[in-house]
């Protein structure tokens, strides 16, 4: 599994790639290299969400809306900001809800 998503993440920066080459934007090219990142920086950031799992279950479906939704950028020249950046609505609902309830691991004694 983890060799699969290596697998697509070298797929998609060889498709941004060859994207550049083909078409010599570099406006899509950093649009693209942006949104990557942010998707990646996401998906890592995500992962404190796994307390919850329903909150981690529904950033993993965002995580993935948002990676289809840059490489519909990348064949249609499309660009939803809202599904790449999806993701952050779980983060804030997780971080809201700590706030709002704590970690439940407090040492209270």
């Amino acid at each position: 599994m983890k060799a699969l998503l290596v697998l697509i993440i070298l797929a998609t920066i060889a498709s941004i790639f060859l994207q550049f080459k083909r078409n010599r934007n570099i406006k899509k090219l950093l649009v693209a290299l942006v949104s990557f990142g942010i998707i990646v920086s996401l998906g890592v950031a995500g992962n404190l969400t796994r307390a919850v799992f329903p909150i981690y279950i529904t950033h993993l479906v965002l995580l993935i809306l948002a990676w289809l939704g840059l490489l519909y950028y990348l064949i249609r020249d499309r660009y939803y900001w809202w599904l790449v950046l999806s993701p952050v609505f779980t983060i804030g609902l997780f971080l809201l809800l700590e706030l709002l309830e704590g970690s439940g691991h407090e040492y209270l004694g």
